[in-house]
C-alpha cells in the first residue's frame, strides 16, 4: 500500500491541538495524505500498493498446516523482468545484484537457488502487485495479484495502451525438480479480463490462510473516488472475506466462493485489515494498519485483532482487538488499543521461524520511498517485538545511479514466502510503483515492464 514517507517522519511525536504534554497514547504516529485530520487523509493512500496510480473507477506454528510453516520512448536497459535471485547480506551494491548483463533479470542471485519463484510476462500476465503466496497442497501454492496489466499480445516489451485488470488477479505454481513453474489463471468475461474475485466489485487481496480445510482470502473493497485530489482516485468502501472450501480443480476461478462481509466488525480507523493472517492456536491472527484520533489522543501503527477459528462462518461479529491492558475486546477503544508493531504498513508478513523459536515480521520501510526491507522477531504474536534491523539494504529502483532508478518511483509490499525457504535462506518479494500518472503514455511504469511486478530476493536468515 502507498506510503508517504516524508509525512511519516513529520508526524512522529507531533503534538495536536488538545492533546496531552505527554503526547499521544501509546504509539507514536504515521501517516498516509494539514492538523492530525488532514494529515490522516494520507492513510487512505497507503492502500494503493495495490493499485496502478490510475484516475478511474497465517502462517502459522509448525502445528498447523498453513501458509508454508513445515508440515514507444525506449525503456531502460536492464535486465529481463521476472527471474529470481539469492542475495547476499545487505546493503550491497546495486550493481552486483542487479548486473546490466543481458538474460534473466528482475531479481537477485549469489549462488546456488533452489526452486526459487520468478514472474515471467506469461498468459496474458504482464505485471501486478500484492504476491500474497499460500501452500494449497503439497506440490501447488497458490498466488494473489493485486491490479495487474494483461494484454492478449504474446512478448511485449512495454506496456503502451495495455488494459488494467482492476481488482484480483491469481496464479498457480509448482516444484518439480527444484524447477519452478508459474501458470497465470487469468478470468475472462465477455472476451475481456476481469478480476477473479468480486461480480461489479473492486476488491484487493490480502493475505490468505487456511482453516479446518478451507482456504480464506481477505479483501478490501474498492470504489472510484474522482473527487479526491491527487493520483489516487479511490477510497475504501469495506472488507470481504472469500471462503473456498474445495480447491483441488486446476483452475482457481472454477472453485466455488463464499463471500463473507467483515465491514461490520471493522471500525472506520482500520485502513486495511489482514495486512497479514496467522493461524495460531484456536484463532486466526491479522495485524490492522490502524489510524484514530479523538480526545487528545493518537493511535497509529500495526494493532492485532483476531477471530476464533470456530467462529469463521460469521466473522464480523467475532473479531477481537487486543487492548494495551491485555483485554481482547470487541469494541475497539483508540485510547487503550495496544499498537504492536510501530510499522504502520498496510502490506507485512509474521511467520513462525522454529529454529529461532520466534516469530518474524517482514515488511518495507516507510522512509526514502522505501529503500529498505525490514525485519522484527517476537517471541510472541503480541510482541514486544524487537528493534527493526534491515534484511536487504538496497532497493535498485529507489537507488540513484541505478538502472531501475526514477524519481517517481516507490516501492512497497514487502513480506516472506515461507513456502520457498532452503536451509538458513528466506525468500522474500516486494513491489515498486510509480507515482507518475500511468495513464500517460510514456510513463515510467508503461515502459519499462520490471517495475509493478514482484521482486524476489533469498536472504540469509537473520542470526
Amino acid at each position: 500500500m502507498v506510503i508517504f514517507p516524508q509525512k511519516v517522519k513529520w508526524l512522529r511525536g507531533k503534538e495536536f491541538p488538545g492533546m496531552p504534554e505527554n503526547g499521544p497514547s501509546p504509539a507514536p504516529g504515521r501517516s498516509w495524505r494539514r492538523g492530525l485530520r488532514a494529515a490522516l487523509l494520507l492513510l487512505s493512500l497507503w492502500l494503493c500498493g495495490c493499485a496502478i496510480l490510475h484516475d478511474g473507477p497465517a502462517n502459522t506454528v509448525p502445528t498447523v498446516s498453513d501458509h508454508g510453516a513445515p508440515a514507444s520512448t525506449p525503456a531502460v536497459s536492464v535486465p529481463t523482468p521476472g527471474a529470481s535471485v539469492i542475495a547476499p547480506d545487505a546493503p550491497v551494491p546495486a550493481a552486483a545484484i542487479f548486473p546490466e548483463a543481458p538474460g534473466e533479470g528482475g531479481s537477485r542471485q549469489t549462488g546456488a537457488a533452489v526452486c526459487l519463484p520468478e514472474f515471467p510476462d506469461r498468459d496474458g500476465w504482464y505485471g501486478g502487485d500484492g504476491a500474497y503466496s499460500i501452500q494449497l497442497d503439497d506440490w501447488r501454492v497458490l498466488w494473489l495479484f493485486g491490479d495487474t496489466f494483461v494484454s492478449e499480445e504474446e512478448g511485449r516489451r512495454d506496456r503502451t495502451g495495455m488494459a488494467v485488470v482492476l481488482g484480483t488477479t491469481v496464479a498457480v505454481s509448482t516444484c518439480a525438480a527444484d524447477d519452478f513453474r508459474i501458470r497465470y489463471r487469468l478470468k475472462r468475461k465477455d472476451g475481456k479480463f476481469v478480476s477473479s474475485f468480486g461480480e461489479g466489485e473492486w476488491l484487493w487481496p490480502q493475505d490468505p490462510f487456511l482453516a479446518a480445510g478451507a482456504i480464506y482470502i481477505p479483501l478490501i473493497a474498492v470504489r472510484a473516488a474522482p473527487e479526491q485530489k491527487g493520483p489516487f482516485k479511490f477510497a475504501v468502501a469495506g472488507h470481504r472475506l472469500a471462503r473456498i472450501g474445495d480447491f483441488t480443480g486446476d483452475d482457481p476461478n472454477r472453485w466455488a466462493v463464499d463471500y463473507l462481509d467483515l465491514t461490520p466488525g471493522i471500525p472506520r480507523g482500520i485502513k486495511a485489515f489482514a495486512t497479514t493472517s496467522v493461524v495460531h492456536g484456536n484463532h486466526v491472527y491479522f495485524y490492522p494498519l490502524y489510524s484514530e484520533t479523538g480526545e487528545g489522543r493518537a493511535a497509529l501503527g500495526n494493532i492485532l485483532a483476531r477471530i476464533p477459528l470456530d467462529r469463521l462462518a460469521a466473522p464480523a461479529r467475532s473479531i477481537q482487538y487486543l487492548h494495551s491492558d491485555g483485554r481482547w475486546d470487541a469494541e475497539l477503544d483508540h485510547r487503550r488499543v495496544k499498537v504492536v508493531l510501530e510499522a504502520a504498513v498496510s502490506e507485512l508478513s509474521v511467520r513462525y521461524h522454529p529454529e529461532r523459536g520466534e516469530w518474524v515480521a517482514v515488511y518495507m520501510s516507510l522512509e526514502n520511498n522505501g529503500d529498505r526491507m525490514l525485519y522484527r522477531t517476537a517471541a510472541a504474536l503480541e510482541g514486544p517485538w524487537s528493534a527493526a534491523k534491515v534484511l536487504v539494504g538496497t532497493i535498485p529502483e529507489v537507488t540513484r545511479h541505478s538502472p531501475r532508478f526514477d524519481r517517481n518511483n516507490f516501492c512497497y509490499a514487502g513480506k516472506e514466502h515461507r513456502e520457498f525457504s532452503r536451509g538458513k535462506n528466506m525468500v522474500v518479494t516486494y513491489v515498486c510503483n510509480s507515482y507518475e500518472d500511468f495513464e500517460k503514455v510514456t510513463s515510467f511504469i508503461r515502459r519499462n515492464l520490471f517495475l509493478y511486478r514482484p521482486v524476489v530476493v533469498a536472504v540469509p536468515s537473520p542470526s
